[in-house]
């Protein structure tokens, strides 16, 4: 798959199929992302469900595959499978997800309903903190037109706390209310996963 010989790979998959041969899970989520790259996506989906326990890999593999296709939609829809599976989601997914949905900037157009800016500073200011929703604005400003890539792992990793899962529950709501379910989705599993965390970590250090 990742020398382009996407075809010859397919073939030699379904011949393994024939001849009970199993297939490891790494090799099946590049068959899936390498068909969704060529807009095969009934195949990857055939390949999909005949996996017998998918893991992180292979639902990455379906997730990026439909990002690729601007199927972001479609993308969140398998991420909530993946959770009904006993699949935990890593960082990775949320970031892949997020860029789906915002772009790598952090917004999809003028419209501030869609921008991550807003989302993230009206979030901040609900949740009590704004002091750092100043802070925030006025880097953005002293940057200048020039909308930057927006770091999403540094984003998420700041608010990886107790703390962070009221701003994340309060963002959520706040994309319900203009319909951006799959948006709300995906961050209020994040603070509910990070609170979880958080509480485990607690009870560790107690003595």
């Amino acid at each position: 798959c990742k020398k382009g010989k996407l075809g010859q790979a397919y073939v030699m998959f379904e011949e393994m199929q024939k001849r009970g041969i199993q297939v490891d899970n790494m090799t099946l989520a590049s068959l899936i992302y390498g068909l969704l790259t060529k807009a095969r996506v009934r195949e990857a989906y055939k390949i999909m469900e005949g996996v017998e326990k998918p893991d992180a890999s292979v639902y990455h593999g379906l997730i990026k595959g439909l990002l690729r296709l601007r199927r972001a939609s479609e993308a969140t829809q398998v991420f909530r499978e993946m959770i009904k599976r006993g699949c935990e989601p890593t960082m990775h997914t949320y970031i892949m997800l997020l860029q789906g949905h915002l772009g790598k900037r952090g917004r999809k157009g003028s419209d501030p309903l869609v921008n991550f800016d807003t989302i993230f500073v009206g979030g901040l200011v609900k949740a009590g903190k704004s002091l750092e929703a100043t802070k925030y604005v006025e880097r953005v400003m002293n940057r200048g037109l020039e909308v930057p890539r927006f770091d999403y792992n540094r984003f998420l990793h700041y608010y990886s706390n107790e703390e962070g899962v009221v701003m994340f529950e309060e963002v959520a709501k706040k994309l319900r209310e203009v319909g951006l379910f799959d948006l709300a989705d995906i961050l209020a599993r994040y603070g509910e996963k990070m609170t979880t965390r958080e509480r485990r970590r607690n009870r560790a250090i107690e003595p």
